[in-house]
């Protein structure tokens, strides 16, 4: 008996369903709010559908809380990367894209790819995850208005307004900080891992912060090479016959926010973790751009996290230099 399969296509007002059960092809569009929600899984039902395997892509916000609402309706959820679906429609050569065509193209995915199930995160990592997108928002919108005082707008009421912006930014930000301490502080174990993260040269309280809400659970990769292919931090390699070698680059297949996150903090630990400051400086010996070396710490700062956490020992810069392979 084949499985049912449904898949979602996702935006901000919409949900369109494509149902593959008993050999047919349904299909459904409900809104993209609690009460679409409800119609949705009303349709399933009606259909005389149990277990279903319900695939939709990783959209932000907008397919959060619609996969949340199907996995306490124990249902199998999977919220695949979007770039593994483009790869698929194009292995597929879809030459049309709809909202309807995409609905069935993730059910046909989900039905020959058979992609990993997901779970939500639990409330704690949630409230984390929203105050740190919160806060870095809020940096960069700060950052904004700093860039527009360095030209003057020969306007005393519009550089009035500008001045002040920056200031209530300041204080949301301030507020924003302490939030997150809190936060941290509040949870046995948020406290302790960024407690093992912060001991690791170069993480600071906010650094640590912005991994655990973007890894959620390092336990869920079986090696650090798994989490640095999460993160977009593996080297990618380009070769074909003989004679084609590019040099080797970081793939930036994963998660955006979690490289941001290590951009900054590489860079500190370039100069001052023992550790990878002796990495990066045999990288540099063998003639390794100045950006290729901080994609590298970025690595190496990643894969110390992972093997703090794994161990439950802090970091030990002694243990470290022995090149203890977690992976």
């Amino acid at each position: 008996m084949t499985q049912t399969i449904m898949g979602l296509d996702v935006s901000k007002h919409t949900l369109d369903a494509s149902l593959l059960h008993d050999g047919k092809t349904y299909y459904q569009v409900v809104q993209n709010d609690l009460s679409g929600f409800q119609q949705l899984s009303a349709w399933l039902k009606a259909k005389k559908c149990q277990q279903v395997h319900i695939c939709l892509e990783a959209t932000g916000q907008y397919g959060f809380a619609v996969a949340e609402y199907l996995y306490y309706c124990k249902y199998e959820v999977s919220v695949v990367n979007p770039a593994r679906i483009k790869a698929y429609a194009a292995s597929r050569l879809k030459r049309h894209k709809t909202d309807k065509a995409d609905a069935f193209l993730i059910a046909e995915f989900c039905q020959k790819e058979k992609p990993a199930l997901w779970c939500p995160p639990s409330p704690v990592f949630s409230a984390l995850k929203a105050l740190v997108h919160c806060l870095d928002d809020f940096m960069a919108m700060q950052q904004q208005e700093r860039n527009r005082t360095e030209f003057s707008s020969n306007n005393p009421l519009v550089e009035s307004f500008v001045i002040e912006h920056i200031a209530y930014m300041d204080a949301k930000i301030k507020m924003l900080h302490s939030a997150i301490h809190e936060q941290i502080q509040q949870d046995p174990q948020l406290k302790h891992c960024c407690e093992l993260l912060e001991s690791i040269p170069g993480i600071g309280e906010l650094t640590a912060a912005r991994l655990l809400a973007e890894i959620r659970n390092f336990h869920d990769f079986r090696n650090a090479r798994q989490l640095t292919a999460y993160a977009g931090l593996n080297p990618r390699q380009y070769q074909s016959g003989s004679s084609v070698r590019r040099k080797s680059r970081l793939s930036k297949t994963g998660n955006a926010s979690l490289r941001r996150a290590l951009f900054m903090p590489a860079i500190v630990a370039k100069n001052h973790n023992p550790v990878i400051h002796d990495f990066c400086q045999r990288l540099a010996d063998r003639g390794l751009s100045k950006m290729a070396v901080v994609g590298a710490a970025m690595r190496k700062l990643l894969v110390l996290s992972f093997g703090v956490i794994k161990t439950e020992l802090p970091f030990d810069p002694n243990f470290a230099q022995e090149e203890v392979s977690f992976t």
